[in-house]
């Protein structure tokens, strides 16, 4: 259960703003004039598009509900990075048409691949507001071996130092 109605109205506009998102990304598909396999198989690269962003939205909307468990109260500096993760997730539809339509032309899928960079680093920017400052026993050691900068290291290569020690 989440402690304050803050969290709560912060946890809703967010599920409102991925379910408007996957609502969006939706409405770019387009039947084939041609009622037959091969007319639909014809636009794969849409279909191929559409498919891998559905399934992006939903493991970042599971991944975003799972780290606002850790919310504790709604802050200023919460709803702004989760503002920008949200602004980062509603670039999706838009870099989704463009990769489509451009049938995976190199620029197209480059600002794709920056979309998805931009909601990753988002997304550390969240667990470094909410699970960095938590005492270590209110989080399990799966979770903090999961949600620490070293993500950041890893697939991004960028450091984020430590909210609690500093450290990078």
């Amino acid at each position: 259960m989440i402690p304050s109605p803050g969290l709560e109205r912060l946890n809703a506009f967010s599920d409102g703003v991925f379910a408007v998102l996957i609502t969006v990304l939706v409405l770019d598909l387009r039947p084939p004039e041609v009622p037959t396999l091969e007319a639909l198989l014809a636009s794969w690269e849409t279909w191929l598009s559409y498919g891998v962003s559905y399934l992006f939205i939903a493991i970042v909307w599971a991944n975003h509900h799972h780290l606002l468990r850790y919310a504790k109260e709604s802050t200023a500096s919460l709803m702004w990075y989760n503002f920008a993760h949200l602004f980062s997730v509603s670039l999706l539809p838009l870099a989704t048409a463009w990769m489509a339509v451009s049938e995976l032309a190199p620029q197209p899928v480059a600002f794709y691949a920056t979309v998805f960079f931009l909601v990753n680093l988002t997304y550390l920017l969240l667990i470094r507001e909410l699970i960095d400052p938590l005492p270590e026993e209110e989080v399990s050691p799966q979770v903090q071996r999961v949600m620490q900068p070293f993500w950041a290291r890893r697939y991004l290569g960028i450091e984020l130092p430590n909210r609690r020690t500093g450290d990078l």
